[in-house]
């Protein structure tokens, strides 16, 4: 079932970071966005893909919604099994979640259950092409009969990638895997018409051709990606970063040198951009978020990012701080950043 809503204007992808008062203060006279992430406020934005991650704010501006939109407000909604859609004719924004089985066992089928009904969202409406999705997994470092969390959610997406034709390996979409301390597994997810182009860090071994002392299934990811998103400008999307050289971890216990390296890593991730497209990006001008393992190193880290970027940047005003477990226990920060830039895409392919 599909809702209609709304007048035309020209698709274009956009995206905001609101406080809940620029949500009420807006009104939305372009019409509602297409989705969202609320992090620190009650979910009353009476949109089922505006929702809510079980996550801390640490920042001192307190709750924030952040947001996606295209240049139009004629909107469709509806619903593809635990899936909530929303989507312009240009954009497709949807957001699933799932209650965990009493069989905590079973969690990789649950995974496998909710990206199958992603992908069935995507060819029911004719969105083939993911460009960024959000994960939040409870309790994502714990050991379940003796396989961490994290892998068996990785085991479950690579089969439903895999199963449904996707690319899981090069040329998969930008993406993040958060842990909370409970609630729902919440998967967020943007979609397009056009495939992006995927894009690599050269510093960083591909996370889907990781070796097996990670996990049975490498996750299906790249580190950014590229996509048109009208107006003539281009989306940079960069997935979760962290303190990877190669395939491993490093500085362990060392939150400020943990930073630094995301930070290397992130500028690596532009310079890797940069050969693909026309537009140019610079990180201190990017809106972050960045995720911290332990609330009591939100100083420390804050103050890396500023050195990194500048106490006055962009970046660095604007940070989104939140508190939520990482992908492996030994990473304490990940960073993720996107930005949008007058410009096209030079060279196309399944992985840039």
């Amino acid at each position: 079932m599909t809702l209609p809503i709304g007048s035309t204007a020209e698709p274009a992808l956009r995206s905001a970071r609101l406080t809940p008062g620029d949500w009420r203060d807006a009104g939305h006279s372009a019409g509602p966005p297409l989705g969202g992430l609320i992090f620190g406020a009650p979910a009353t934005m009476a949109l089922p893909t505006v929702a809510q991650a079980a996550l801390q704010v640490l920042s001192s501006a307190g709750p924030v919604i952040d947001t996606w939109s295209g240049g139009t407000a004629e909107h469709q909604a509806g619903a593809c099994g635990s899936v909530h859609w929303r989507h312009d004719g240009c954009w497709l924004y949807g957001v699933l979640e799932l209650d965990q089985s009493p069989d905590d066992a079973d969690f990789d089928a649950q995974c496998e259950r909710a990206y199958r009904d992603v992908f069935a969202t995507l060819a029911r409406t004719g969105y083939p092409h993911l460009l960024r999705l959000w994960n939040y997994l409870p309790r994502i470092n714990t050991d379940e009969g003796g396989i961490e969390r994290y892998r068996r959610f990785n085991a479950g997406r690579q089969r439903a990638f895999l199963n449904s034709g996707q690319p899981a390996f090069a040329g998969a979409p930008a993406a993040c895997a958060l842990g909370t301390q409970g609630g729902s597994l919440c998967v967020h997810f943007l979609a397009g018409r056009t495939a992006p182009v995927a894009v690599e860090n050269p510093r960083q071994v591909s996370a889907y051709d990781y070796p097996g002392v990670y996990g049975p299934s490498s996750p299906s990811f790249s580190r950014a990606v590229l996509a048109d998103a009208g107006e003539g400008r281009v989306a940079l999307l960069i997935s979760g970063t962290s303190s990877v050289v190669g395939h491993r971890s490093v500085h362990a216990g060392d939150p400020v040198a943990q930073t630094r390296e995301t930070l290397a890593n992130l500028q690596a991730v532009l310079q890797a951009a940069h050969q693909h497209t026309s537009a140019h990006f610079d990180l201190a001008a990017m809106p972050c978020t960045v995720y911290l393992r332990h609330a009591a190193h939100l100083e420390p880290i804050r103050a890396a990012l500023q050195a990194g970027v500048g106490a006055d940047a962009f970046a660095a005003r604007t940070a989104l701080y939140l508190a939520a477990d990482i992908c492996r226990s030994d990473l304490l920060v990940e960073i993720e950043a996107h930005a949008f830039a007058t410009g096209r895409i030079e060279a196309l392919g399944p992985q840039a």
